[in-house]
């Protein structure tokens, strides 16, 4: 079984074209996709969080 993705924050970043804090307003409303923190404090996101996130975005955007 295959490992799932995880991408740093700054490849989601970059990929959604949003700054860092602009990513934290949107977690602290909780409309970002769901990160994990790793025990040295670094944060991932799933790919597939990710492309779920960017899924709802598009369904409320029509």
């Amino acid at each position: 079984m295959a490992r799932p993705q995880m991408l740093k924050l700054p490849e989601v970043l970059d990929e959604i074209g949003m700054s860092r804090a602009a990513f934290y307003r949107m977690r602290a409303r909780g409309q970002a996709p769901r990160i994990r923190k790793l025990p040295n404090g670094q944060v991932r996101v799933s790919r597939a969080d990710l492309d779920s996130w960017w899924e709802r975005c598009e369904q409320y955007a029509a």
